[in-house]
């Protein structure tokens, strides 16, 4: 190598060598300590720092030897799945919606920033504020059961508006359809408005200019949006805990009950697993796509 290539090679790890002491500092030792901790041994005091698989074994106890319907680890990590699958269907779909008005029915550029800003304005507030916003209206005697009842649609209030699977799924798809929005909208101004003038010219409708032309164009977005939304949904357990009166279950919230039963391994242990599963699901996604060329 030559002393100017070397050089070059200095300034690069230069460069990347403070977000890389970041990252090991502020990732991935948490997380190799986490892993650590999974497989120490506990008592219902402390924790006992012996190797020991106690946390994976009594998490999906009696898995093995009953029928997967009686395992509740099984039963949460897939009602967690279904949340997930929830979730990222209606946010991809009001993403989706919302990112097209923005790139190809508001042609000002100024507009186009504009209305971006104004979608991050949520955000100007606490999650929590915007999740218990819900519960005025969803109430027994919130706003919506008043409303309807005054008007005479029903004869008394609808019960599973709040503390039900609606509820965590409605607040969820309220929080993080932004996630979805802007990958995609930044996909779809990327897009050669002379493709779909030509879609058009050859004969195409709108909708198979968009399955045709559109939707192939945006898929980097939109498994990037999709990455995103699963990521934090996966993991959620406050959301799914306020609006869902504390009785539905998620692999989330195992791992705070763990916690604040001071059982740190299992908690761990726990966390490890819902890391493995994200990871696949990540990593499924990204097999459609190349998202190192949109990033």
């Amino acid at each position: 190598m030559t002393p100017s290539t070397i050089s070059r090679h200095m300034v690069a790890w230069a460069q990347a060598a403070p977000m890389a002491l970041v990252f090991l500092a502020f990732f991935l030792v948490p997380l190799a300590l986490v892993v650590m901790v999974s497989f120490w041994d506990y008592n219902d005091y402390a924790m006992i720092p012996t190797f020991s698989g106690r946390g994976y074994t009594e998490s999906f106890e009696g898995c093995l030897t009953r029928l997967p319907e009686a395992c509740t680890m099984l039963k949460t990590y897939g009602q967690t799945l279904k949340f997930c699958a929830m979730v990222w269907a209606i946010t991809l779909v009001v993403g989706f919606t919302v990112a097209y008005f923005l790139a190809f029915h508001v042609k000002s550029v100024t507009w186009q920033i504009a209305l971006s800003l104004v979608c991050t304005i949520p955000f100007w507030t606490s999650n929590v504020i915007r999740m218990i916003a819900w519960i005025p209206l969803l109430g027994r005697n919130g706003l919506i059961n008043k409303t309807l009842v005054g008007l005479h649609i029903v004869d008394k209030p609808i019960e599973w508006l709040l503390y039900s699977q609606f509820s965590v799924v409605l607040a969820l798809v309220h929080l993080f359809t932004f996630f979805m929005v802007i990958p995609i909208f930044n996909s779809m101004i990327r897009i050669d408005k002379s493709l779909i003038e030509a879609a058009y010219d050859a004969g195409a409708s709108g909708w198979q200019t968009l399955w045709t032309v559109i939707v192939p164009l945006c898929k980097p977005g939109i498994v990037i949006g999709s990455i995103f939304v699963v990521t934090i949904v996966m993991g959620d357990f406050v959301t799914i805990g306020v609006m869902g009166g504390q009785q539905i279950a998620s692999a989330g919230k195992v791992v705070e009950t763990h916690l604040n039963a001071l059982q740190f391994p299992v908690a761990a242990a726990n966390a490890v697993i819902l890391l493995g599963v994200t990871l696949m699901i990540i990593a499924a996604m990204s097999k459609l796509v190349d998202v190192r060329k949109e990033l």
